[in-house]
């Protein structure tokens, strides 16, 4: 058996790719048209993709990813069916509490404090449901993907998942600003921290630095601050 690797790449905003030499996995794949990166679509071709809520800037460029590359793709009911209607064969539907196996691991679907729908061009909003955040399990890790989520107290229990990364929004206006994230930290408990949905638009601009240094100075938890398009080696990390 060969050796376990996983790497973790940041596209901007709460857009991430899990590889474990494998196995592909995406996370809220807002590729095209996102301000703080912009990646081709069509250079991922993931095994799953795992969508935290139903907004544009999570949902991003899912459709044509999993129709192109055959993707199973992971979410909450209302959003998973609303996709399949949309043509995608491998929408899978789940719910809260509920584990879904995938290529090469499990995700675990858990609350999120937020909203969740998917706006069309004509303004119109469909696929109506609820936002989730998401224990996965890949690569010898366990990482817990927040979603856009305000703090809440249940993320003790979510510590009692061990969880070696913590993927967290700090943005502020629509999620978790920087003071709420700092204590989300403290009660998850996770080895290490990657922030996300930041510096994406004006109102979620943040100092990730200082974020970092209150974090690693205020619990046990390492963060990493990646730039778009970074790579972290969660082996060695």
């Amino acid at each position: 058996m060969k050796g376990i690797s996983l790497k973790l790449t940041w596209f901007g905003h709460s857009a991430f790719l899990l590889d474990d030499g494998e196995h592909t996995v995406l996370i809220d794949p807002f590729l095209s048209g996102n301000p703080a990166h912009q990646t081709d679509p069509e250079s991922v071709s993931p095994d799953t993709i795992l969508l935290t809520h139903a907004h544009n800037d999570h949902v991003g460029d899912t459709i044509d990813i999993a129709k192109r590359a055959n993707s199973q793709v992971i979410a909450t009911f209302e959003l998973g069916t609303w996709l399949s209607m949309q043509g995608v064969e491998g929408a899978t539907p789940a719910n809260h509490g509920g584990t879904v196996e995938f290529a090469g691991g499990t995700v675990k679907l858990t609350p999120a404090w937020h909203t969740s729908s998917y706006q069309l061009e004509d303004g119109t909003f469909v696929a109506p449901g609820i936002p989730a955040g998401m224990v996965i399990r890949f690569g010898g890790k366990t990482i817990y993907a927040a979603g856009d989520t305000a703090l809440f107290l249940d993320m003790q229990l979510i510590a009692e998942e061990q969880l070696d990364v913590a993927l967290l929004p700090i943005g502020d206006h629509f999620t978790m600003g920087p003071d709420d994230a700092l204590r989300a930290v403290s009660m998850l408990r996770p080895g290490i921290v990657v922030p996300c949905h930041y510096d994406t638009f004006p109102p979620i601009e943040q100092p990730v630095d200082t974020f970092r240094s209150r974090v690693e100075s205020e619990t046990a938890s390492r963060v990493f601050v990646l730039e778009p398009g970074g790579v972290l080696d969660l082996t060695t990390a």
